[in-house]
């Protein structure tokens, strides 16, 4: 007679080849309703990563039909979720396949809470966007799929929930997919960075398409041919970029035990690091080499990226908080002037020249925001023309620190290349930034090359100024006048005052045009002034004038602002040849 063998479980051979599965971060978008709670419960339920406890203890709460799960209860853990029904804060879900681990961020979808938003999507390498099939393309998926290729999320999978509410209907999913496919077009050209959309029919209630498939020729959906959300998930290619990316290691903390050990703890932002590496410390400049990488566990030949590790240098530097240690061949950049692109978040509304706190990597530093470039209109991806941004705005912005600091663009790296703004009077989080462009300064003992000598361009002094030179006449009440000249000097712009009335140029007349005319080669800001009682400003600038009502300062300020952009006098970021 025949035996039946059980294998034996070996909990070292599971963990081991839990180990060896590679992990994918994934965070929900979309708009409010759209059901993104319900299709990350389901995907949860039907993957059986859930206990019988959690499910019995929803069962018959929520809002669905008698009989029915809801199944966003097992992510809306918070008792005003669950008592509106809506997603307040971010959810970090776990759970595993036979091929993948992966970690989702479940995010809200009012426009209340974007920021949330942002911060599920930060540290995701792919992002599920949900439309409701009867709802179509929303103003808020349109947010969240701009947020999402602003923070470099490239694989998007376009979930078209609620299928069956539509009697899954081909065609209805067919323009959806026609229309978002054309805002996510338009999203990539606006940010610059590729997105990779796939578009799955799905209905999270019922479970069509979610881990099962409903499609090929079988289920509610034949027409569907494609593989499952879960499918897709499962086929992403794993994210790399942190362990190929040069080195960086932000250093948190300076271990000195004893007069025996000095090392640099941190966590490593990107790369691989090795003892014998030759690295270099940034702002300073300094040099050595990785003597060590220590861990509790013990010294370690090789430490990638995420890494949380301390090195030991073969010399003694003079490091502390906030530094970062770089590889000495790809070295980031050191700044002090930056333009980003900005995600505000604070109900305050942003404030040129006011105090923030520039939160990089494990330092704060003091900055300002000089300028406003312009401002995105989520609904027509078009860009326009601000002196500020209120709260779930998105556009970009010039802010100066007060001291440099070592930093990398966004597109190159996400994690040195980001940072958030704090309130220095609330100390509340105020926006979330990507850095696009950062201005190096020299390093401290550095050296002029040869070959950078030679006569300073229009196009140099544009991208150190923000301006080119040029001629603003203003003609209304002096008082007027210095407060538009007070406003150009507190962002930065670099210009002179000519007063028609004095003496040498009513003797000479013809000088006034010379010298407004070095002034331009010299690529300052002429303001060629003539002051009056008038009730009214007259600015002029190429070939645009413009008569302004002078009761009303600050909006006859804010007019010359956008008379000197619309002439393009003020240089948008992206034009600054950086």
């Amino acid at each position: 007679m025949a035996t039946i063998t059980t294998p034996i479980f070996s909990i070292e051979d599971f963990l081991a080849g839990e180990r060896e599965k590679d992990l994918l971060r994934f965070s929900t978008a979309g708009s409010v309703d759209d059901g993104k709670s319900t299709l990350i419960g389901r995907l949860l339920y039907d993957t059986q990563s859930v206990y019988e406890d959690q499910v019995r203890s929803i069962q018959g709460k929520g809002t669905t039909a008698p009989g029915q799960i809801d199944f966003a209860l097992l992510t809306d853990g918070l008792r005003a979720e669950r008592e509106q029904g809506i997603t307040i804060d971010v959810a970090y879900r776990y759970f595993s396949t036979a091929r993948r681990k992966f970690i989702i961020a479940d995010t809200p979808g009012h426009e209340q809470y974007t920021r949330n938003m942002a911060t599920g999507a930060s540290t995701a390498d792919a992002a599920v966007v949900l439309i409701d099939a009867g709802k179509g393309v929303l103003v808020q998926s349109r947010r969240h799929a701009y947020i999402a290729s602003l923070l470099r999320v490239r694989h998007v999978l376009v979930a078209v929930n609620k299928m069956d509410l539509i009697g899954y209907d081909e065609e209805t999913f067919r323009a959806i997919e026609r229309d978002f496919t054309l805002v996510l077009n338009q999203i990539a050209e606006e940010t610059g960075n590729p997105v990779e959309a796939t578009f799955v029919p799905v209905s999270a209630l019922v479970g069509d398409n979610v881990v099962h498939t409903a499609g090929r020729g079988l289920g509610a959906m034949p027409w569907y041919e494609g593989p499952s959300l879960l499918e897709l998930l499962e086929s992403l290619p794993p994210s790399e970029e942190t362990r190929t990316a040069p080195f960086r290691f932000p250093v948190q903390r300076v271990l000195r035990p004893d007069h025996t050990f000095r090392g640099f703890a941190g966590q490593i932002a990107s790369g691989t690091v090795h003892p014998g590496d030759s690295i270099t410390v940034l702002p300073s400049g300094r040099s050595a080499k990785v003597a060590r990488v220590v861990t509790y566990d013990g010294d370690l030949a090789e430490a990638p990226a995420p890494l949380s590790v301390t090195l030991v240098l073969d010399r003694e530097l003079d490091i502390s908080r906030g530094d970062l240690i770089v590889a000495a061949d790809s070295q980031a950049v050191v700044a002090k002037t930056v333009q980003a692109a900005l995600v505000w978040m604070d109900q305050r509304p942003l404030e040129r020249n006011r105090r923030y706190l520039f939160k990089h990597t494990s330092q704060i530093v003091p900055a300002f925001i000089t300028a406003v470039e312009h401002r995105t209109n989520i609904a027509t991806l078009a860009r326009e023309s601000a002196d500020t941004l209120e709260m779930n705005g998105i556009g970009v912005v010039t802010l100066n620190l007060l001291r440099p600091i070592p930093m990398d663009p966004y597109s190159e790296n996400r994690s040195t290349g980001a940072f958030i703004l704090v309130d220095a009077e609330s100390n509340s989080t105020v926006a979330a930034g990507m850095i696009t462009v950062a201005m190096s300064v020299a390093q401290p003992g550095g050296h002029l090359h040869l070959d950078t000598w030679g006569p300073v361009t229009a196009g140099e002094r544009e991208a150190r100024w923000g301006h080119r030179g040029a001629v603003l006449e203003l003609n209304g009440p002096a008082e007027l006048i210095d407060s538009i000249e007070r406003s150009l000097f507190s962002i930065g712009v670099v210009s002179n005052r000519i007063e028609t009335g004095d003496e040498a140029f009513l003797l000479h007349p013809a000088l006034l045009a010379v010298v407004t005319k070095l002034q331009i080669q010299s690529g300052l800001l002429a303001l060629v002034v003539t002051a009056n009682e008038s009730d009214t400003l007259i600015a002029r600038a190429e070939d645009q004038e413009q008569t302004l009502d002078a009761s009303s300062p600050e909006q006859v300020v804010s007019a010359v602002h956008r008379l000197l952009h619309d002439t393009a006098i003020f240089i948008p970021s992206e034009k600054v040849g950086l």
